[in-house]
């Protein structure tokens, strides 16, 4: 079964970046800073999340993806995390890379599987790959915080469903910045705070990639209970160098996309 949406790369893209800054503002103003600079932004990549319920599993996500031309890549496992995760490119070299990971439920709970099988059962596949989405209505700030319990990644899921949870600026493609310190640096002397988990960059030019963001910026959320403020999204940061055969490297490395997850962790 097809998606009724057959857009573009570029089209999805879209509206997950619209809908993207409407819930992180820190990523259009370091956006806006580093364009009133000169500055020409690359999108490295964009990633989302999910469940492995049969319902919203990768393997349903990635099909608008499939349609307009992506191929899947590396796979990827996080033990502590209890996630997999697949990445994907496109020939267009302008594209940005996808990353998808999903919340392996088997390792969970039954009342946290109970609660994830309420929202994603009665879904149909439309509604699942209508990237930007959350499907299911009314989100309880009770039942956030029972999830919390067990999985930030689960609970962050329920309250903002399929949505880019980051996008990426590459790095290696701005002419005033260098390196990934300098850009850290930059945005910290603006107030920008930083997720420093695993260090502030995680990874090293001997892994082929490093890694930073800032922390996921806070929104407020209509509960059924009321409103609540609690984090959203993030912006991240991306150096990639080349491996052995002059090729830049285009994977991720798993032990510090670990602690890039916590990006928006509640703090």
């Amino acid at each position: 079964m097809k998606s009724k949406s057959q857009n573009t790369y570029q089209e999805v893209i879209a509206r997950c970046w619209s809908d993207y800054v409407s819930k992180t503002p820190s990523a259009e103003a370091i956006h806006d800073l580093l364009a009133d600079r000169g500055e020409h932004i690359v999108n490295d990549h964009i990633a989302f999340r999910t469940f492995n319920h049969p319902k919203t599993r990768i393997s349903v996500l990635e099909k608008p993806f499939l349609e307009a031309g992506y191929k899947a890549r590396g796979t990827y496992h996080f033990e502590a995390k209890k996630l997999v995760a697949q990445h994907y490119e496109h020939p267009d070299a302008d594209a940005p890379k996808i990353f998808i990971s999903e919340l392996l439920l088997e390792e969970f709970s039954p009342e946290l599987n109970h609660v994830i099988s309420e929202i994603v059962e009665p879904l149909e596949e439309e509604e699942v790959v209508a990237f930007p989405s959350r499907p299911w209505q009314n989100v309880s700030f009770e039942t956030y915080r029972s999830l919390l319990a067990e999985s930030e990644y689960a609970a962050w899921m329920y309250v903002f469903g399929f949505c880019a949870n980051h996008f990426t600026i590459l790095v290696n493609e701005l002419k005033g910045i260098k390196s990934l310190e300098e850009m850290d640096e930059f945005l910290k002397s603006q107030g920008f705070e930083f997720n420093i988990s695993g260090g502030e960059i995680k990874g090293t030019p001997a892994e082929l990639l490093e890694q930073s963001s800032i922390l996921a910026d806070k929104m407020e959320v209509d509960f059924v209970e009321g409103k609540r403020e609690i984090p959203s999204c993030y912006y991240e940061f991306a150096r990639r160098y080349a491996d052995a055969d002059g090729k830049l490297f285009q994977g991720f490395i798993a032990k510090s996309a670990d602690k890039i997850f916590e990006s928006t962790d509640v703090r």
